[in-house]
């Protein structure tokens, strides 16, 4: 039936198709979660109370399940020369200048 070495389909599965197994496993755990927001919420309130850093971080653990993470994007113009090259940001005097300085500061 087959030849050695050779599958059922020899092209393979088709690029970007899921595995079966896979889908009920998304399924199932997209069920649990739906199932359980109120409890989820319930259990992050309870969390905070007594740390409300490790609740903060739970929340973007599990953000990263329903908000894909965005890649870093490099800014360059046309001939890939850096945008903000000429870019200054002001915020005041420095203050290791002293010629700047107010006296009744020092």
């Amino acid at each position: 039936m087959f030849q050695p070495g050779q599958s059922g389909n020899p092209n393979g599965r088709p690029v970007g198709s899921k595995n079966l197994v896979t889908q009920k496993i998304r399924k199932a755990y997209q069920e649990l979660t739906e199932n359980n927001l109120d409890n989820m919420t319930a259990w992050l309130a309870e969390i905070a109370a007594d740390n409300p850093k490790e609740a903060m971080e739970l929340m973007l653990k599990l953000s990263e399940f329903i908000i894909p993470k965005l890649a870093r994007q490099e800014l360059t113009g046309t001939d890939g020369e850096d945008l903000f090259k000429n870019v200054k940001f002001e915020f005041g005097p420095d203050v290791n200048d002293d010629t700047k300085r107010d006296k009744n500061d020092q």
